[in-house]
């Protein structure tokens, strides 16, 4: 049975940072593009990052670039999101995802692309 778990949300001030981990088992990150998105209260679910399975390439959303960063652990099979400079507009839900196994690199900003999705985590951006 597959699962993806994400963890390491939380409440953080405006300027603070935050780790985000999502634990996948019964898949290899490796072998698949991951993603996160976010959904914020009241707004529809929106792309974040992805990490393509090979080369390291990443894909980021225009709002969190430079702010954001994407990593894979192949070793223990998880993909992270490292957070800093965070903002109000920071505060939403968020989801790792899995695409299918050796997925060809288009339209990794589409929800549609990935198979496999996490139950989120929250976090909450206030002073």
């Amino acid at each position: 049975q597959v699962q993806l778990v994400e963890s390491g949300g939380g409440l953080v001030q405006p300027g603070g940072s935050l780790r985000l981990s999502c634990a996948a088992s019964g898949l290899a990150f490796r072998n698949r593009i991951t993603a996160w998105f976010r959904q914020a209260p009241g707004k529809e679910r929106e792309f974040v990052a992805a990490l393509i399975r090979r080369g390291g390439i990443t894909y980021y959303a225009d709002s969190v670039k430079g702010r954001f960063t994407i990593s894979r652990n192949d070793t223990k099979n998880t993909a992270d999101l490292q957070i800093n400079s965070m903002k109000p507009g920071d505060t939403a839900v968020y989801y790792c995802a899995a695409s299918p196994p050796y997925s060809i690199t288009a339209q990794v900003m589409s929800e549609d692309k990935y198979d496999f999705w996490g139950q989120g985590t929250q976090v909450t951006v206030s002073s």
